[in-house]
């Protein structure tokens, strides 16, 4: 009994292993039948020639191949004149009209032809043409690895790929990529027009974007680039530059560490530290700097922004310096003489220049007629004259200040070498005059206010005056008040110093931020506004009522007080007309101040009918004519300027 169970277990075991064995039989004889793959025939194929034959001579063991000799290797076929074929290293030698076929998308046209079938490489001779989809190589010498599927040449060749061409003294094409890899004096045309130079040049005939590696000229439309890594696209037109690269357009640079350019839409976008150049003007040059911007050519318009700075060199003028969150430059008539540009900035704005400061939120700055317009709650310096105002417009000559525009609020003032005294002009309109740089003449309209200390020899301060007026000139010589008209029915007071109550001690305007004015270039970025009660208020202005003229019979004053509307061009105009004729009208007061060694004298008739002396009249008047004739042509210049730029 003790050996009966062993043997049954063993047995047991011996019917499932049986059974087992035929399962798996009985699979195998249901799956499907396949058939064994035969060995791969590697040897060079003879299909056909004209004439076989040997000679040991010429040839050694070579066969002579003459005649429409046709040769097949592993899907490679080739038909040429003649051959010599070595079966023993299975290679052959092919002479005239080689034709050489791989698949239904690569030829290779030659002279001659060594193929070596055992590392399926070949070499072609002379006036050599391979082809691959649309793309055709040329040169004199080609060696190609079918392996590793590239064509290679090292004397000198030419790649055509549809409207591109492609030459370098190296080269060597991908087959299974389609890439090229060019070396040494690589020039890429494309459309007979665009050209590119470099020493290493990678071309992609797919997706037709070429990578050019080392210095790189790349010469598009009317631009020229120079990068030394940068992408270009030959379909598209588009380049896509790296390593500081540098575009020249008509007399324009832009340079940054990046750069996008496209050639069809003339748009170039800059990328970190980016500098602008716009010489086309040798009389008005301008540089853009900052971290992002671009160049549009056909609308003649640069901007940067993220520490954005503007620099405008003037013929004969300090440069301006200009720093804004944005920058935008526009040209206008640049093929023609009167070219010029339009800067704006916006927000944010800080300027200097070594006669004038300002900050606002947004400035416009016309080159054609050399004016700076600032606005929303602006300020200007100009020497130790702080100016307020709504919109304040600077004009100036090729190299100094012409003359100031003050609208609405309009404030200036005057510190004194006493640091708590200061001059005050204020006015609704405000119009002041430089000569050489410096102040002469100040003229204000609508609620006229001066307050004024008047400098002794000594330099020391005995009286302070102060006067209210609808109309108010000042003038001014050597940076001291000369003399000045107030009217009509002025209001006028003298105080000696320190006595006069604090309402003409200071207007209720008054402020000064000497602590936010920029001291140089290297203080423009840092943006130091006013504290908000300071800021100004901007004052609604009426629109005028829409009319209609439904009566002949209404007179023109009539006509012309249902159409007026206070315009800054009116507001102007009545200025400077009115100012002109306070000296000749009986009605108009006056106050003079002679010179400040002099004990001041105060003319101010209680019925505004005060008159002037002939002498003082006469001397006036000629220096009024003058400067009228001046205001009115700074005026039309102003009306055309602000037309031009607000349009």
């Amino acid at each position: 009994m003790k050996h009966f169970i062993p043997f049954r277990r063993s047995y047991l075991f011996a019917v499932g292993l049986l059974f087992v064995c035929l399962l798996q039989a009985y699979a195998l004889t249901m799956m499907p039948s396949r058939k064994r793959s035969k060995p791969r025939d590697e040897r060079i194929q003879i299909h056909h020639a004209d004439l076989l034959f040997r000679d040991v001579a010429t040839t050694g063991d070579g066969q002579v191949l003459k005649g429409n000799v046709q040769l097949s290797h592993s899907g490679m076929r080739l038909t040429c004149d003649s051959a010599v074929f070595y079966e023993a290293s299975n290679s052959f030698m092919a002479y005239g009209s080689v034709k050489f076929r791989q698949g239904d998308t690569l030829s290779l046209i030659g002279d001659s032809l060594y193929y070596d079938g055992t590392s399926q490489f070949a070499r072609v001779f002379r006036n050599v043409e391979m082809r691959h989809h649309k793309m055709t190589l040329y040169t004199e010498l080609l060696n190609y690895d079918r392996i590793k599927g590239s064509g290679f040449y090292d004397t000198g060749g030419k790649i055509v790929d549809g409207k591109t061409v492609l030459t370098s003294q190296k080269g060597e094409y991908f087959t299974d990529k389609r890439d090229a890899q060019f070396n040494e004096d690589v020039l890429l045309i494309n459309n007979k027009k665009d050209s590119l130079l470099t020493n290493d040049l990678h071309y992609n005939t797919r997706s037709k974007w070429a990578h050019a590696t080392g210095p790189t000229n790349l010469f598009s439309g009317g631009s020229h680039i120079y990068t030394i890594d940068g992408q270009y696209n030959t379909r598209t037109e588009r380049a896509h530059l790296t390593q500081r690269p540098q575009l020249f357009n008509k007399g324009r640079k832009l340079v940054g560490d990046s750069i996008s350019y496209d050639k069809n839409t003339g748009y170039s976008e800059a990328f970190r530290n980016i500098i602008f150049i716009d010489s086309v003007d040798i009389n008005n040059k301008n540089i853009l700097l900052g971290d992002y911007g671009y160049y549009n050519e056909p609308k003649g318009e640069a901007m940067v922004t993220e520490r954005a700075l503007g620099k405008n060199f003037s013929r004969g003028a300090d440069t301006l310096f200009v720093h804004a969150d944005t920058l935008r430059l526009y040209s206008y008539n640049l093929k023609t003489d009167s070219a010029y540009r339009v800067l704006h900035g916006y927000p944010h704005v800080r300027s200097y220049r070594t006669d004038v400061q300002a900050i606002c939120d947004s400035l416009v700055f016309n080159s054609a007629f050399n004016v700076l317009s600032l606005y929303r709650d602006p300020i200007a310096w100009s020497d130790d004259r702080q100016i307020l105002g709504e919109e304040i417009n600077v004009y100036a000559n090729d190299s100094t200040i012409d003359s100031i525009y003050i609208e609405r609020q309009a404030l200036i003032v005057q510190s004194l070498p006493d640091s708590t005294l200061f001059n005050q002009v204020a006015g609704n309109l405000m119009q002041a005059y430089f000569r050489n740089g410096d102040l002469y003449q100040t003229r204000v309209d609508g609620n006229s206010i001066l307050v004024n200390y008047p400098m002794e020899k000594d330099t020391s301060f005995l009286y302070q005056n102060y006067c209210e007026a609808a109309k108010l000139r000042v003038d001014v010589r050597d940076k001291k008040m000369q003399r000045f008209w107030a009217g009509p029915s002025p209001i006028a007071k003298t105080y000696p110093i320190g006595m006069a109550p604090q309402e003409h001690n200071r207007l209720s305007n008054f402020a000064w931020f000497s602590h936010i004015r920029p001291t140089g270039p290297d203080d423009l970025f840092e943006w130091k506004p006013k504290s908000t009660a300071m800021r100004l208020k901007e004052m609604p202005r009426r629109n005028a009522p829409l009319q209609s003229l439904q009566s002949s019979s209404l007179s023109p004053l009539n006509s012309a007080s249902t159409n007026s509307d206070s315009t800054t061009s009116f507001l102007k105009k009545s200025a400077d007309s009115s100012l002109d004729n306070l000296q000749s009208t009986d009605s108009s007061g006056e106050i003079k101040i002679k010179d400040s060694e002099d004990t001041i004298n105060n003319h101010v008739d209680e019925d505004s009918t005060t008159a002037i002396s002939k002498e003082f009249s006469t001397k006036s008047t000629s220096a009024s004519t003058s400067s009228n004739s001046r205001t009115s042509k700074t005026s039309a210049r102003k009306s055309h300027t602000k037309s031009g730029v607000h349009k």
